[in-house]
């Protein structure tokens, strides 16, 4: 048989592999930054869901104090001291009903990914009937 009529055999993890060569760090190097952006949205996106029910929280204590007459006053401080500083506290009565409504500053991550300034939430309370809200 001539040397042009036989096969060469396949090479099977030679220059195949050589020409491969750093491609799981090259792939590593594009998927870490990958992960750690999908962190950083991740605890981004948990700060402000704790900071929501923080408010929620506050908003709902706040219209319940409001609701049994407590000073307006003495509802700003115990938000404030539920919410840290900067909390504020905006209540309204309509008829029967007290709105309360509870806004803080957003957690830095919170601000520069979703770019939301304030959270707030609002309560709904019903006056109790020795205190007159619509009076």
């Amino acid at each position: 048989m001539s040397r042009a009529g036989r096969r060469r055999p396949v090479r099977r993890g030679g220059s195949t592999a050589r020409a491969e060569r750093g491609t799981v760090t090259v792939e590593l190097a594009l998927a870490i930054p990958a992960v750690v952006l999908l962190l950083a949205i991740a605890l981004a996106a948990g700060a402000a869901a704790v900071a929501q029910i923080g408010c929620a929280d506050a908003a709902r204590a706040a219209s319940r104090a409001a609701a049994l007459g407590q000073d307006p006053a003495a509802i700003a401080d115990q938000v404030t001291a539920r919410l840290g500083p900067g909390a504020g506290v905006s209540l309204s009565a309509q008829g029967d009903l007290l709105r309360v409504t509870v806004t803080r500053p957003a957690p830095a991550g919170v601000a520069r990914w979703v770019g939301a300034r304030s959270i707030s939430a609002t309560a709904v309370a019903a006056c109790e009937p020795f205190r007159g809200c619509g009076q």
